[in-house]
């Protein structure tokens, strides 16, 4: 497994755990030792990241998850989304394919294979309609 995808990993660990607790995710790794510092440095961004750009990022998330609103969606598939639209829309460096690729394989790994197809179609359609966004 990559170190950015244990990053990932780990970043929905605290993602989720914040969102269950109704707490910041950022408070909640200084109460944690991580060991594994190579891949610190990306937890780090990935949760800043999405604590920084949450507003925006859930209101897509909101617009383009057909079907189901922000509080009916499972906590981990909102959580893997979050994590993905970061990287779309927010990491030059990354590409979205990669970025989207990289939530479905969690999602089938962590989630249902219903929130797999789901989160692909939701950053699918979010990709396509990326160039039209004022970020």
């Amino acid at each position: 497994m990559s170190a950015r995808r244990k990053a990932r990993k780990r970043a929905l660990d605290f993602l989720y755990e914040a969102d269950i607790r109704n707490a910041s995710a950022i408070e909640l790794v200084g109460t944690r030792e991580e060991s594994e510092l190579s891949e610190r440095d990306y937890v780090m961004e990935l949760l800043v990241g999405v604590e920084t750009n949450k507003a925006k990022i859930d209101e897509l998330i909101t617009t383009y998850a057909q079907g189901w609103d922000m509080d009916r969606m499972p906590a981990i598939d909102r959580n893997i989304l979050r994590i993905a639209l970061f990287e779309i829309l927010f990491k030059g460096d990354l590409d979205d394919q990669i970025a989207a690729s990289e939530a479905v394989e969690i999602a089938t790994e962590l989630s249902t294979d219903d929130s797999a197809k789901y989160i692909n179609g939701v950053l699918g359609r979010i990709i396509i309609l990326k160039p039209s966004f004022a970020l």
